[in-house]
């Protein structure tokens, strides 16, 4: 959770501004004062401290020319001079006690110019320091106060099982996309959504569980005004086109149990294979920071030297793969343009239907019954040595991806035994029959089906089912491909009994399927994709990041934030703007009286510049 705003700031700042500003004031007249005061009686004496003496000095040298300029505007203090005087004196004289009041006069007049004058220049000086003070404190000490979080709820309702997250962002927002962050995950218990076709009213009530923790995680006064939204992928995909009627009739129960609920749901939609890669495709490069940093200023800025990774996502019944190729207008009609904090990217993003895990393993199943002489017993070397399990037709021929593998006599609930040969060799040569390369006729850009691709570059991230295929093997993050090779030789020439031992988590359904996992990871990467040993290192094998799963549906809630409205950060300044403002018009103007008061008191100055002299000079009678 980001800290308040007011955690950020200094500790004085939590001192009122308008008790600063009081003290403020409060010193300027003080020091005002006391200045006026020291002008006004400590300076009354002559220069150098000492009490004004009526004996008047001696004339300087030039005194006869200074006298004769300075008594002009003063004759009423100058008398004609006696015989003998006036040859030297010019013919003046003057009057001892006049002379000496009108020094006295002259001096008074200059300490109450001097007063004036440094008063003016203290007020000028702190005028100006308070201009800028309270400039600098009104910016830097604004507080900025978040308008809050928004919160989402996205169900990524797959083939396998349904999943709940629930998403967080600032109001705000960053360039018209919040900076979402993973605050609660809750798994569905049961199937995924596309298996309640036969009874659609039943899919509602394993939600509560999970709805009610939600309800839990999010502010109630939020519920409102918190979006919910539920994307389907290739389960519902395959039952759409298999039963179009049955798909809608899921879609609406699900619709009719939301509606009930308190928050504000934005419907039940089918998203499309390459929206399910390009979506996983921004959740990988948002988590590994490729899109969004913080800097040394703790704000939200575009990376620019980190290339975005390409993602590898393996689901129940497909599988994408989404980068950045070299040339993205080459592939002009496989590319999706993902706009994100204010850039473009040009994504490239195909998704492979019926080559997800479970379709790709019943696909398998389909084959091995197909190629086996016997119709109720079929050995499957990719199962572990001594395991031993019955499966109905239907549970791997019922389904649209087998259906040109469902044999003549297809009777959906006759059972087939399936036995565990734990054969490494023999699965993956069974497992490259489910790739078909001829359909490329030797193309380079063409992994397999027929379809274009350009050549996988850069690094990546596989996550979803690969991920929980290699953590199975006892490999995570990235290795060579000879690890792969020899964990997966070694896992997939195990007995039953011993993979009981080595996993952590033990589930039958998915302990008997990790070596074929591994055996189709391997053969859809290096085959299809075209890694080999020297880029396989490339693939970085990856659950989540920090506390955020890897998945499509952050970066579908991403992507939905830029059509969601932000708002507006909300701005506490330290003084009201009123007062803010009142404050600069009122010191800026004492600036300018104090300004044009000096320049009036220097013009002055400079006009009695020649009365000022008369104290330094004196004629004797």
């Amino acid at each position: 959770m980001r800290p308040p705003a007011a955690d950020l700031l200094p500790p004085f700042q939590s001192v009122q501004p308008d008790f600063i500003f009081f003290l403020a004031s409060e010193l300027v007249f003080f020091f005002s004062f006391r200045l006026f005061v020291f002008n006004l009686f400590g300076n009354t004496g002559a220069e150098g401290g000492q009490p004004p003496s009526d004996s008047p000095q001696p004339p300087p040298t030039a005194g006869r020319e200074a006298l004769a300029a300075a008594t002009a505007p003063l004759p009423s203090l100058l008398i004609p001079a006696r015989s003998g005087e006036a040859a030297a004196d010019g013919g003046y004289s003057v009057k001892k006690d006049t002379y000496g009041a009108c020094i006295r006069t002259l001096r008074t007049n200059r300490m109450l110019t001097r007063t004036p004058s440094v008063v003016a220049q203290v007020l000028l000086f702190l005028s100006i320091v308070l201009v800028i003070a309270i400039a600098v404190i009104q910016i830097n000490q604004q507080q900025i106060l978040s308008p809050g979080l928004k919160y989402g709820i996205v169900l990524d309702a797959g083939s396998s099982r349904t999943t709940v997250y629930v998403y967080e962002w600032p109001a705000e927002k960053e360039n018209d996309t919040g900076v979402v962050t993973q605050t609660f995950k809750c798994n569905v218990k049961g199937p995924g959504i596309s298996s309640y076709e036969s009874s659609p009213g039943a899919l509602a009530k394993p939600f509560d569980d999970c709805l009610n923790k939600v309800k839990e995680r999010i502010p109630a006064h939020l519920h409102k005004n918190t979006s919910v939204y539920l994307g389907a992928t290739a389960g519902m995909r395959l039952l759409r086109l298999q039963n179009e009627s049955a798909a809608n009739e899921v879609l609406a129960s699900i619709q009719n149990y939301f509606r009930a609920q308190p928050f504000e749901f934005r419907g039940a939609q089918i998203i499309t294979g390459p929206e399910e890669g390009v979506y996983g495709w921004i959740t990988a490069n948002y988590l590994m920071g490729n899109f969004l940093e913080r800097n040394l200023w703790r704000t939200w800025i575009h990376p620019y030297t980190k290339e975005t990774v390409g993602a590898l996502d393996l689901g129940g019944a497909s599988t994408q793969i989404s980068f950045i190729p070299e040339d993205s207008q080459e592939h002009f009609n496989s590319t999706l343009q993902v706009k994100l904090y204010g850039y473009n990217y040009n994504v490239y993003t195909h998704s492979y239907q019926c080559y997800g895990r479970d379709e790709a393993e019943k696909r398998l199943l389909a084959l091995l019954l197909q190629k086996s002489n016997a119709s109720s017993s079929v050995d499957n070397p990719c199962y572990p040595q001594n395991y031993n399990t019955s499966l109905t037709m239907k549970y791997f021929s019922g389904s649209l991806c087998t259906q040109s593998l469902r044999p003549a006599n297809y009777y959906p609930n006759q059972p087939v035994n399936f036995h565990g040969t734990g054969d490494p060799g023999l699965c993956r040569e069974m497992v490259s029959l489910l790739f078909n390369s001829t359909a490329c006729r030797d193309r380079e850009d063409c992994p397999f089906n027929g379809m274009h691709q350009p050549k996988a570059k850069g690094n990546f991230v596989a996550f979803s089912g690969f991920y929980y295929t290699i953590n199975a093997l006892n490999l995570s993050g990235h290795f060579s491909l000879d690890d792969f090779n020899s964990s997966m030789w070694f896992f997939c020439s195990q007995s039953w009994t011993q993979l009981q031992f080595m996993l952590p988590k033990f589930e039958e359904i998915y302990a008997r399927s990790y070596c074929f996992s591994a055996n189709f990871i391997y053969y859809l990467l290096v085959h299809a994709y075209d890694f080999n040993a020297e880029t396989w290192p490339q693939i970085h094998f990856q659950k989540q990041v920090g506390n955020s799963s890897i998945a499509w549906s952050l970066g579908y809630m991403l992507s939905l934030t830029n059509m969601i409205p932000a708002e507006g950060k909300l701005i506490q300044l330290p003084l009201k703007p009123p007062l803010f403002a009142g404050l600069l018009i009122f010191l800026t103007a004492t600036a300018l009286l104090c300004l044009l008061f000096l320049v009036y008191l220097c013009f002055v100055s400079h006009n009695r510049k020649n009365i000022t002299r008369v104290e330094h000079v004196f004629i004797p009678e």
